[in-house]
């Protein structure tokens, strides 16, 4: 059981909602949304369809970089 299961609380500030996802806390400040945490941030799911939104031509052009492998 992870902290996600425990009913661990969403780390951006002024959300008090239930986390889904648990991610590095470098993802997540790259994506422009404001965490609290050192090593992991928890997200709900408003702010963790953000940081997809945020992410997705970064991810892409990663994609086409190295021939659809991400690593």
């Amino acid at each position: 059981m992870g902290r996600v299961s425990k009913g661990v609380k969403c780390s951006v500030q002024a959300c008090g909602k239930d986390a889904i996802r648990s991610l590095p806390i470098d993802e997540v400040t790259s994506a422009g949304l404001e965490v609290q945490g050192i090593n992991r941030v928890y997200l709900c799911k408003d702010h963790y369809k953000q940081f997809k939104k945020a992410t997705k031509k970064v991810k892409m052009v990663e994609k086409w970089r190295y021939g659809g492998r991400i690593t």
